[in-house]
């Protein structure tokens, strides 16, 4: 089974194999995701990632013996942004980048129009600016031709699935993060678009995850040299993924680790009260008629860039130096709220890090490994705090969190969490997301017949590596100054 496995700043293609009792995923290809800025606009280059993905399928066909013959395809990536086809099936345009200006503060303008608890109790989600309501609704502000024009909204992974297959559909799990999709019906809400003055024809049939969405078309086949093989719908929001593949029993909190942190808990119904809709948590579709009751925080995106300014003025010096300069650094100097506005894609990083604890009256960091400190403190208390309300509107009382994806390899970051959090961090597997799209094709496949029974594959086959809290005492006394610089809810 092939996953295709795309993040905003890269992709890759894994190939997986299951022998039936163990699982087993291999890059085959790897490429970058550098968004375009053309015209005043930030877009990602659809078609380059389309034609990587293809260069992709073809390395995994040519190692023939060394990963076994193919079977299926499946792709997922980051939710809400999106591409508009036109009638004769043709993109009308470059999708737009989530942190394109112009789809920001539209969020705003909605919530005008159809009051916040009102959305929330329709849809479940929360309000983050990047969501697809408001970047639809941007589009028809800013008077889109390519809006006028379309027939069909597809998420990214469905738009690549449609450029692969033909077929149009859109998966579940994605959808979710519109904020446009009924949590009562698991179908789109289309009174709350019509009320916005939003076009509903433009939205798709639903699948859900697990299922044979297509297959490759012939001109695909010809250009790679692979046979009609099956393109799964699987958990195509990358999140899913990663959360089908936590090695996890009972009830559990997971923290999805990357540019984004997504930080909750999986159940079986959704939790729209009061308390969810004020601390921003969000519903979104999982495997399994499961909710992934989660919160969005901006995670290592503050971590990459401090790298590209430091890369930028030649004093980078590589992860292993600032990890061990960071280490030794002065502890708990002073603390950011990552998911503050400032750090949704300021010019200097390090220069926002800077501003923020000097405008909130704390010390400021001298060093880029105290810059560093303040990062992966703050991220690590954010957790805390999150995991701590995650707890409180589930009902559950969870014993120590399990941290999947690529976060994972920033050791530093998971002995903070530890010590934040006072419990024990379950590290691994690092490419969770991958290994959650490959159990998505083999529940397809009825290879495995339930979640479960993919989670413990995942525990039997990867390794975990385990975080002990340690001076918790320095830990909670800090905590409190951290709370006291939050400028999120």
């Amino acid at each position: 089974a092939l996953a295709v496995d795309l993040g905003a700043s890269g992709g890759k293609v894994f190939a997986g194999c299951f022998d039936g009792e163990r699982l087993s995923v291999r890059e085959v290809h790897r490429f970058r995701n550098d968004p375009v800025r053309a015209a005043g606009h930030l877009h990602w280059d659809i078609l380059r990632l389309l034609h990587e993905i293809l260069q992709g399928i073809r390395t995994a066909g040519g190692l023939g013996n060394e990963i076994g013959e193919l079977s299926s395809i499946a792709l997922d990536s980051w939710g809400c942004d999106f591409g508009l086809l036109d009638r004769n099936g043709e993109l009308a345009g470059n999708p737009y980048h989530y942190r394109d200006e112009a789809m920001l503060g539209a969020m705003y303008e909605v919530v005008r129009k159809v009051p916040p608890a009102e959305i929330f109790a329709r849809t479940g989600v929360q309000f983050i600016a990047p969501n697809t309501l408001y970047q639809l609704y941007a589009l028809k502000q800013n008077g889109s031709t390519a809006l006028e024009r379309a027939e069909s909204l597809l998420l990214i992974p469905d738009l690549l699935r449609y450029l692969l297959t033909g077929e149009i559909s859109s998966e579940y799990t994605n959808a979710t993060t519109t904020q446009f999709l009924s949590i009562h019906t698991g179908d789109w809400d289309r009174d709350l678009l019509q009320r916005l003055g939003l076009p509903d024809h433009i939205l798709t049939s639903i699948v859900r995850p697990a299922v044979v969405a297509g297959r490759l078309r012939a001109d695909v086949r010809a250009e790679t040299g692979t046979a009609a093989l099956p393109v799964m719908a699987v958990g195509s929001h990358d999140t899913a993924s990663a959360v089908a593949a936590t090695p996890a029993q009972g009830a559990f909190a997971y923290l999805s680790s990357g540019t984004w942190s997504l930080l909750g808990t999986e159940l079986h119904h959704p939790v729209v009260e009061a308390r969810a809709l004020e601390w921003n948590f969000t519903n979104e579709g999982g495997l399994n008629n499961t909710y992934r009751l989660l919160k969005n925080i901006t995670g290592l995106w503050l971590v990459e860039g401090c790298r590209r300014a430091w890369e930028r003025d030649g004093t980078w010096p590589g992860y292993d130096s600032v990890a061990r300069e960071c280490r030794a650094a002065r502890p708990f100097i002073a603390f950011v709220d990552p998911n503050d506005l400032r750090f949704l894609n300021p010019p200097d990083m390090p220069a926002a890090v800077v501003n923020f604890c000097r405008d909130s009256g704390q010390q400021v960091p001298e060093t880029p490994a105290e810059v560093m400190r303040v990062i992966l403190e703050s991220l690590a208390f954010t957790y805390r705090y999150v995991l701590e309300r995650a707890a409180a509107l589930s009902g559950h009382d969870f014993p120590g969190l399990h941290v999947v994806g690529g976060g994972t390899q920033n050791t530093l970051l998971q002995q903070f969490t530890a010590d934040a959090i006072g419990r024990p961090v379950w590290a691994g597997p690092t490419e969770a997301t991958a290994i959650g799209n490959v159990l998505g094709q083999l529940l397809a496949a009825r290879r495995i017949n339930t979640l479960q029974e993919g989670r413990d594959l995942v525990r039997a086959s990867f390794p975990i590596t385990t975080y002990e809290p340690e001076n918790t005492a320095a830990w909670e006394d800090a905590y409190e100054r951290y709370l006291g610089v939050r400028t999120t809810t």
